[in-house]
């Protein structure tokens, strides 16, 4: 390999905190021209003990120095499963910084923001028409905020039946958010367990339903990146017994134009704009997770709801039966802009190439590792495939692999999800990687299976090239240190 990790500078950097020397300031005003004024003593602040006393330039080096140190779908290939990490195509970021879009207050009359209104409705109908759905709400702020949309929107429509159900169907195939949606809506949740291949079975599902079953929760394609095969059926089945299906759409990339979950039967599904349709994603944020509804439960959509009245748009407020406003304004607008400008770059049969691509990459993956890392389920693979740890040699796990694909120049895909694989791979690569990416990605990780059979040192000292190798995770997770407190 010729590839292994950085030969840049490795710099070691201080805290912002470390910087800091007494009376030191990062600005320069001019004396005041004004009679001074002092805010009420119940608005002022405090100083704040040991707040760090810097120059602009130590400011402008510290994090442009820490920014060396990122890593993102713009320095490389980003093989994330589970959590689709595709390029972002900077037209979309063009578009989104239009002035008149960009500086558009999202208290702006309706009469004056009339474009913006009409983008977020043409949105709503392209996603419904992609995903087969009556309606759609942009409110939600993300996926796992989607999916708290549509439980609760389901839990009104039982209420609104006289139906006090009380739990929910959860495949041990779903997204981890799941269970804790359900939970939050206060459901019960019921888990259930996929079979051998790998996909949840109408039988399985016709065991488990009652008539105290609410919902039944399934990612589909789920997070062995298998699709759901008895969709349709399953549906039906809970349909049967009274219940409404909630689809995660997390990872729609891999059926966008293919197929529509809607047809299938399903009640609910959410979007992840941040993932399937190419608008910036990770570090908690931005991002955006609209939810499609079937004609039943379009009166308990959150409101407002942007809606058509000939050639003009307004917000609709008027709505008795809705679960309410979810958050601040009408939703992440940047990101539906720049979604908004993809599906319009992409058209129909470019959104149904993306899908086809993103199943091609991940399926050259697979054909080029599996002789070598243990494939646990044998169905054929769509968006992503999952690897497990069990024939790495030397004593090494997923979490050495994960740490020597760093010194190879590589952020780790997913480990250790899901739960259902001992020692997960889950690599996604999206459509927008190479076949050469793909190889060298792939030559990285035959390498590392050589290394963990003949010189295994290398796997479990690593990552040795970064400026900080291996941290205590267990200890930065249950015992975090929030706060700099110079040493005494």
């Amino acid at each position: 390999m010729n590839r292994i990790g950085t030969r840049g500078l490795i710099l070691k950097e201080k805290l912002i905190f470390e910087h800091s020397d007494p009376g030191r300031k990062g600005y320069s005003l001019p004396a005041l021209d004004v009679p001074p004024s002092t805010l009420p003593e119940e608005l002022s602040r405090l100083e704040i003990e040991g707040f760090p006393e810097v120059s602009e330039v130590d400011v402008v080096r510290h994090f442009t120095r820490l920014s060396t140190w990122n890593y993102g779908v713009d320095t490389g290939f980003y093989p994330l499963g589970s959590c689709t990490m595709k390029y972002n195509p900077k037209v979309n970021e063009v578009v989104a910084r239009l002035p008149g879009l960009a500086g558009c207050h999202p208290h702006t009359p309706e009469r004056l923001s009339q474009g913006a209104l009409g983008m977020m409705y043409d949105l709503q109908v392209a996603l419904a028409e992609l995903s087969g759905f009556d309606a759609v709400t942009l409110q939600p702020a993300a996926g796992a905020h989607g999916e708290l949309a549509g439980m609760l929107m389901i839990r009104a429509w039982h209420e609104a039946q006289g139906s006090s159900r009380k739990k929910v169907l959860i495949p041990d195939t779903a997204h981890g958010t799941n269970p804790a949606t359900a939970a939050l809506c206060g459901y019960d949740v019921v888990p259930i367990a996929s079979g051998d291949s790998g996909v949840l079975t109408a039988e399985t599902v016709a065991a488990h339903m009652n008539e105290d079953v609410a919902a039944l929760m399934i990612t589909n394609p789920n997070t062995l990146g298998i699709y759901e095969a008895d969709i349709r059926k399953i549906c039906e089945i809970v349909h049967e017994g009274g219940g409404l299906v909630y689809c995660d759409g997390a990872n729609f990339n891999a059926v966008m134009g293919i197929a529509r979950p809607g047809d299938a039967g399903v009640d609910v599904m959410h979007f992840n704009l941040h993932k399937t349709f190419a608008t910036p994603h990770g570090g908690g944020g931005p991002g955006s997770g609209p939810v499609g509804i079937n004609k039943k439960l379009i009166p308990y959509l959150p409101k407002p709801v942007v809606v058509r009245e000939g050639e003009k748009y307004r917000l609709d407020y008027d709505r008795l039966e809705s679960i309410g406003r979810l958050r601040s304004f009408y939703g992440n607008f940047g990101i539906m802009l720049r979604a908004w400008a993809y599906i319009l770059t992409m058209g129909g049969e470019g959104l149904k190439q993306v899908s086809e691509m993103a199943v091609l990459n991940a399926n050259y993956i697979r054909a080029r590792l599996e002789e070598t890392y243990h494939l646990p389920y044998k169905n054929r693979s769509l968006h992503e495939a999952v690897f497990s740890d069990k024939n790495l040699g030397g004593g090494c796990h997923t979490l050495d692999l994960a740490k020597r694909l760093i010194d190879y120049g590589y952020h780790p895909p997913t480990v250790y999800f899901p739960l259902v694989v001992q020692g997960a791979i889950m690599i996604e690569p999206t459509e927008t990687e190479s076949m050469e990416v793909l190889d060298e990605f792939c030559d990285a990780m035959l390498a590392i299976a050589e290394e963990a059979e003949n010189n295994p040192e290398l796997l479990l000292e690593a990552p040795s090239v970064t400026a900080l190798s291996r941290l205590d995770e267990t200890a930065a997770a249950r015992k975090p240190v929030l706060r700099y407190r110079a040493e005494a």
